[in-house]
């Protein structure tokens, strides 16, 4: 699971760092006007996200992912892939996120399907959303999560649900696992 605890670290720093911001809220008004379409070359995903909501502040460490800031710094959208080196279950990675990443969390919504499953709920006065796509016959594991105010929830709840829709799991540099 070596493989699986970089991820996990990326999100569990940033999970801290959004659960200590706070700042202004974002204003609901013209979020959903420009959008930006993040693409990964490397393992071929894309989500669009609205860009009067959520920033990337700096450059990437990695080509795994990226973490994307609201503009009023108490929102984050987390976006990745990685391979599956350990040929992790679908099932075992949902319970290790579970663990790691939303431990005493109240879970609202969690289906699991054949190559993905979502995590929804509330942790503290945070909201997640988060949605893992195993892909390639479960050699590249996708994921994106939306971690928000749990007062802000309205607002949010809209922006994960416009996200979704833009979400694709990658195939690799060619599309076709490789």
């Amino acid at each position: 699971m070596q493989s699986l605890s970089r991820l996990v670290a990326l999100s569990s720093a940033c999970l801290s760092a959004v659960l200590l911001s706070a700042s202004q809220s974002a204003t609901a008004a013209d979020w959903r006007q420009d959008w930006a379409t993040l693409r990964n070359e490397r393992h071929g995903f894309l989500i669009a996200y609205p860009v009067n909501v959520f920033e990337q502040r700096g450059e990437p460490s990695t080509d795994e992912g990226r973490v994307l800031h609201s503009r009023d710094g108490k929102a984050q959208l987390l976006v990745g892939a990685f391979a599956n080196a350990d040929a992790t279950s679908l099932e075992a990675y949902r319970d290790y996120l579970l663990h790691e990443n939303y431990p005493g969390a109240h879970i609202d919504y969690a289906p699991m399907r054949g190559k993905w499953f979502v995590l929804s709920g509330t942790l503290g006065d945070r909201e997640f959303y988060e949605r893992v796509s195993f892909t390639c016959g479960g050699r590249l594991i996708n994921s994106w999560a939306m971690i928000y105010p749990k007062a802000e929830r309205s607002f949010y709840n809209r922006v994960v649900e416009a996200v979704a829709r833009s979400y694709t799991p990658g195939a690799g540099r060619s599309g076709e696992c490789d």
